[in-house]
């Protein structure tokens, strides 16, 4: 049977799922703004804001995802649902003086937004530069 696996391929999923690292909030409420404000002047907070209709955002999200090493597992990452949220979306661009776009990353830290992206730009904030 081996050699015909090698051939055929066999019908076992042999694929290694990688383990991820983030460790999502989910942000739902008016009030967890001003408390990742207050909790910013302590460590960086970071939003990740999504569209479930959006084929980018979901492969952005993915990547994001991924791009999660261990030694960032300790990040505090809110999840943000666009279209199920959008009162506190729009509250995240107000709050932080950034301009709505969607996927869109900022990174919190005394209680303002000191790096932000949107799109694939996203995976380029260094991330690991925020962890203590």
């Amino acid at each position: 049977m081996g050699i015909l696996n090698s051939i055929f391929g066999s019908s076992k999923k042999t694929k290694e799922e990688k383990q991820l690292f983030i460790n999502w909030r989910p942000l739902k409420s008016l009030e967890q703004l001003k408390e990742i404000k207050a909790a910013s002047k302590k460590e960086p907070i970071l939003i990740f804001k999504h569209s479930t209709r959006c084929g980018i955002s979901s492969m952005v999200i993915r990547k994001f995802e991924e791009s999660f090493t261990k030694e960032m597992k300790d990040l505090k990452v809110y999840y943000l649902d666009l279209l199920s949220y959008r009162e506190i979306s729009n509250e995240v661009g107000y709050e932080f003086q950034v301009l709505h776009q969607s996927p869109q990353l900022l990174v919190i830290k005394n209680g303002e937004a000191v790096a932000h992206a949107s799109h694939y730009g996203i995976l380029e904030i260094p991330l690991i530069s925020f962890v203590k």
